[in-house]
């Protein structure tokens, strides 16, 4: 009897061996990315079928700001994510203590002064209140664009996390409302202008070469990249995700999708 149950015991043992191996084998087939949703996310959905033909399964998972997602990361709850671009994912790292790294650049969303008032720059009235991204990064990006527009100056020391208090010079004595970024479109009655995010204009219906009254130059530094824990930018499903995503099905969907140059990809 005590040999029967030790066959037993042993079959059990090496059958649950072999769902171990099979569920391990299966996690390393999954991709977990967190995304804000447009373009993001919904590029991720145009390479399921992409990643899917090389054994992987891609699970996208939507964020609507951008904090969490790198903390997701970061805790280990993503594999991948792919909503900021790289002056960001630097900032991050260094105000949070997070070890992401870019595994490969993907593309730019132009950044563009928007108003629901006023035509052009030249129409907007002095002492006018523009609202602008209050995360750094993005804030120091939209007072860089102000001033390349012309508006403002900053200080020669402000840098690439210039805020309001950088201004050196600010002749039209214009006001500033430093908000979530998220909430930019939702506002935009409320003040004069905004400069407003990519991935936060898209989803609201507005186009940077068409609705943008000053739109930022393609030259931009600030490429949208695919962030993941150090030690994993080598991983095969990694490469395959970055390589998906400049994949010619990528490229077709981007030239339809975002046919005014709201999207630019980068090689």
């Amino acid at each position: 009897m005590k040999k029967v149950f030790l066959v037993l015991l042993v079959a059990i043992c090496c059958v649950a061996s072999v769902f171990a191996a099979g569920a391990k084998e299966s996690d390393d087939n999954v991709i977990t990315v967190g995304a804000t949703p447009d373009p993001h996310a919904a590029m991720l959905n145009e390479i399921v079928d992409v990643l899917a033909g090389q054994g992987y399964t891609l699970k996208v998972v939507e964020f609507t700001d951008y904090v969490t997602p790198n903390e997701a990361l970061a805790s280990g709850e993503l594999d991948a994510n792919f909503f900021q671009h790289l002056p960001y994912l630097d900032q991050q790292n260094a105000d949070k203590g997070f070890d992401l790294v870019s595994a490969g650049g993907i593309h730019v969303e132009p950044l563009a002064v928007y108003s629901e008032d006023y035509k052009s720059l030249a129409d907007i009235p002095d002492g006018a209140t523009f609202a602008i991204p209050n995360d750094p990064t993005n804030e120091g990006r939209a007072l860089l664009l102000l001033q390349s527009a012309g508006l403002i100056t900053l200080s020669e020391d402000a840098g690439l996390e210039a805020v309001p208090a950088d201004i050196a010079d600010n002749p039209h004595n214009y006001k500033f409302r430093e908000l979530e970024a998220a909430t930019l479109p939702r506002v935009l009655s409320d003040v004069d202008a905004a400069v407003i995010n990519g991935n936060y204009a898209i989803p609201a219906g507005l186009v940077a070469t068409k609705d943008g009254l000053y739109v930022e130059g393609a030259d931009s530094p600030y490429v949208n990249v695919i962030a993941v824990r150090n030690g994993d930018q080598d991983k095969p499903a990694v490469k395959a995700l970055v390589e998906a995503l400049k994949s010619d099905k990528v490229k077709a969907y981007v030239a339809e999708r975002y046919p005014n140059g709201e999207v630019v990809l980068v090689d």
